[in-house]
């Protein structure tokens, strides 16, 4: 896919269900903070040696071998790109909110390359010089550690990251000293949420070394029964660890939201099916959805995939859906900024379209 293609299109490929236990876990995520020794951090950067930093990760990740392994890598700058592009990358969770939100003169002197295949993103002057993030559907955690380990290390042949024997490598933010590794992944955890129990649950995670946010990360409200959970640590552990730890803890927590899923089932079986079938035939017959409305019925709609009580429904469209109803895409769509009332009717059209032809059987 090629970056016209990426900001244009809202499918992304962790969005694909052939994948580990994506009945719960929506995307895994790997991200690596690096930056290079012999200039200071970006927001101590002036704008010729902001410049110089784009033009060293443009080169290297143009080298033979990084090519070799990662495919075509496309690189542009912010400043390239519409307000409604950089949305689009924001809601395809490709780039960071705040990489867009802070200091827009700076767009020039930012930049993103994005392999072909979406897996593979690094963010240019956000935070640190480079943020180096892998996205993978389901729970892949390791894979996605894997593979962003696999990237650092052909990059360092070109750039000469800022290092210490003591700590090892040194950010911009201290909480990312060390590793700078932030693995995450994006919970899907209705049934919890409906019985109450998800607070418990993902307090007990912070208590294991584990933050939960929103959808979009840091500063964010979870929306649609989604939450993103990440290590807090990157000093003392290693990034094997760290993906591991990772990993153990959402498993235990797959197991949770099972188990209250069925629970649901055999305490209330008329009531959970009356609220994801409901769920369903709003979307499929609404004329007016807000942003909210659309992602709980959504997320009402995938429990009812989850749990087999919805039949011939994709999780993968419904993770479309997710980008569909988005502000940012409706304004694509539409070619110009809509009011809150265009968006609510533009937003309900789209969602008819997608799900108004399917046939589904609602388990019966």
């Amino acid at each position: 896919m090629s970056f016209k293609e990426a900001v244009q299109n809202p499918y992304s490929p962790w969005m694909d269900d052939a994948a580990p236990e994506t009945d719960v876990v929506i995307s895994s995520r790997a991200r690596l903070a690096r930056s290079l020794a012999d200039f200071p951090f970006p927001h101590h950067l002036s704008p010729d040696k902001a410049e110089r930093v784009i033009q060293r990760v443009a080169l290297a990740v143009r080298e033979t071998e990084f090519s070799a392994r990662f495919g075509d890598t496309e690189m542009v700058r912010l400043a390239e790109l519409t307000p409604v592009e950089r949305g689009m990358l924001v809601e395809k969770h490709l780039i960071s909110p705040d990489f867009v939100m802070r200091n827009h003169a700076s767009y020039q002197y930012k930049g993103l390359a994005l392999t072909a295949d979406e897996r593979l993103s690094i963010m240019v002057n956000e935070e640190d010089h480079l943020r180096i993030q892998c996205l993978y559907p389901g729970l892949q955690v390791t894979a996605a550690a894997r593979d962003a380990d696999e990237a650092d290390t052909l990059l360092e042949e070109t750039l000469d990251f800022a290092f210490s024997d003591r700590i090892g490598y040194l950010t911009a933010c201290p909480t990312n000293v060390g590793t700078g590794l932030r693995a995450s992944v994006m919970l899907h955890l209705p049934a919890l949420v409906l019985l109450g129990r998800v607070k418990d649950i993902l307090t007990a995670a912070s208590r294991l070394g584990l933050t939960v946010r929103g959808l979009f990360g840091e500063g964010t409200e979870s929306v649609g029964h989604l939450f993103q959970m990440s290590n807090q640590v990157t000093l003392g552990m290693s990034e094997n660890d760290i993906a591991k730890n990772l990993d153990s803890i959402t498993r235990q927590i797959i197991e949770q939201e099972r188990a209250a899923r069925e629970q649901l089932r055999e305490q209330m079986p008329v009531v959970l099916r009356d609220r994801v079938s409901r769920a369903f035939g709003i979307l499929r017959h609404a004329y007016v959805l807000s942003t909210d409305e659309a992602m709980r019925l959504l997320s009402d709609v995938r429990l009812g995939v989850g749990m087999g009580l919805i039949k011939g429904v994709a999780p993968r469209l419904l993770s479309e859906l997710m980008v569909k109803t988005r502000s940012t895409y409706l304004a694509k769509m539409s070619g110009r900024q809509l009011s809150p009332p265009e968006r609510g009717e533009l937003r309900a059209r789209v969602v008819r379209q997608a799900l108004g032809n399917i046939s589904a059987d609602d388990g019966e």
